[in-house]
């Protein structure tokens, strides 16, 4: 357990400290308020001094922008490739977090934030945290990440696919990008698997029944989703007929995440959440893996869902894949192409995993992207991202 010390009104203090991003706990604290200028709180941050924030949370909120201002005149993440921009980028996103990671705030042993004008966070804290236990120290950013999370988990995110809206939990990533959801949406199924849509009616509350139970079926058609996150693309293939989905996923969070909406959406009795791990037991009609995009190390929990490094999900979904499908049955690879633009995979390493894992492509289906991203053009990495497509990729054994 790591722990932060200072000394306020002349006496010495201490309190835990907690980085999801697993950021090392700051050797020097001083105590900072409404009097703290933002070129000396630039200054501290940047020589690697912690400021505990003991003024108004609003003022606070507006130091750390004043900071980040100063962060952005320093530094240009202009490359003159898009591979260099995008360690440029990386780079700079790096030293913006530990910078500004220097601006702290003091939780109570209840998560309550005794600051002046200070919001209500102890649910939110509970939500990204757990219970809590003592006194601890996290940065400002990060709270305010907490909160909009938070927000994002009691609004949720609209997904016409589904007809429904998905609740993402902190440090789980919200499909957002309605793309890749429309794919597995409308791609057609394998010629093996004849599914018709689930009526409107299954997502309403079961209703009491006399009519006398089915006679017993043949064997059900199955399903894997892996990473899957929110649960969003589980439902969909729920939706699109499936008698069995099984959802996988490594992360902890991610599997409360996606049994909480599978219940939401009265799908549970469809949808198996199992995990942690990659592939379940067994065998399916259809395997859908929608890994993390671009091969390169997160630093946040919610960047599991973007950067994985080495593409080492990728390569354990291909190389797992035909041991997995049944008969006849397909993997479906949902990939941007925005590592290829950037230097960090090309075509040809994609192709040489899929034929060394005795996989054969039989379709590829393409779509642009639709997020505001795609055409900002202050982004500096805008020319690998107005030229991205995202592809589901048809794949079957070989053997």
């Amino acid at each position: 357990m790591s722990t932060i010390h200072w000394t306020e009104d002349h006496t010495h203090r201490s309190a835990r400290w907690h980085s999801e991003s697993a950021a090392p706990f700051p050797r020097r604290t001083v105590v900072a308020d409404d009097r703290t200028k933002a070129d000396d709180a630039y200054r501290h941050a940047c020589e690697g001094t912690a400021l505990l924030w003991r003024g108004d949370f609003h003022n606070a909120r507006h130091l750390l922008q004043a900071m980040g201002r100063r962060i952005d005149r320093k530094q240009s993440n202009s490359g003159t490739s898009p591979n260099e921009s995008f360690h440029l980028h990386r780079r700079a996103n790096s030293h913006r977090a530990r910078v500004l990671g220097k601006l702290l705030v003091l939780l109570d042993d209840d998560h309550t934030l005794n600051l002046r004008r200070a919001p209500d966070i102890r649910q939110a804290c509970r939500e990204a945290y757990g219970p809590p236990t003592e006194p601890t120290a996290v940065s400002l950013r990060e709270l305010l990440g907490v909160i909009g999370a938070h927000e994002w988990r009691l609004k949720g995110v609209d997904v016409p696919a589904l007809g429904a809206r998905i609740h993402p939990h902190y440090g789980v990533f919200a499909p957002v990008r309605g793309e890749y959801v429309d794919l597995v949406a409308h791609t057609p199924m394998p010629p093996l698997l004849p599914l018709s849509p689930l009526p409107p009616q299954a997502f309403l509350p079961p209703q009491p029944s006399l009519s006398p139970q089915r006679p017993h079926a043949p064997t059900p058609h199955t399903a894997f989703d892996l990473g899957t996150g929110t649960g969003v693309l589980a439902a969909v293939l729920a939706r699109r007929g499936f008698d069995r989905v099984v959802a996988t996923d490594i992360s902890p969070r991610a599997l409360a995440c996606a049994r909480e909406n599978v219940h939401r959406l009265r799908l549970a009795d469809r949808v198996e959440v199992s995990g942690p791990g990659l592939f379940p037991d067994g065998r399916a009609d259809l395997v859908v893996c929608n890994p993390p995009w671009l091969p390169a190390r997160p630093t946040s929990p919610v960047e599991q869902g973007v950067y994985d490094p080495d593409s080492t999900m990728l390569r354990d979904f291909l190389t797992g894949l035909s041991a997995h499908l049944r008969p006849g049955g397909e993997g479906w690879l949902i990939l941007s192409d925005l590592a290829e633009h950037l230097g960090l995979r090309t075509r040809g390493d994609l192709l040489d995993t899929i034929r060394a894992a005795h996989l054969r492509v039989v379709d590829r289906i393409d779509t642009r992207p639709r997020h505001p991203r795609s055409r900002d053009t202050t982004d500096p990495l805008h020319a690998a991202r107005s030229a991205e497509t995202t592809s589901l990729w048809r794949l079957t054994a070989t053997q």
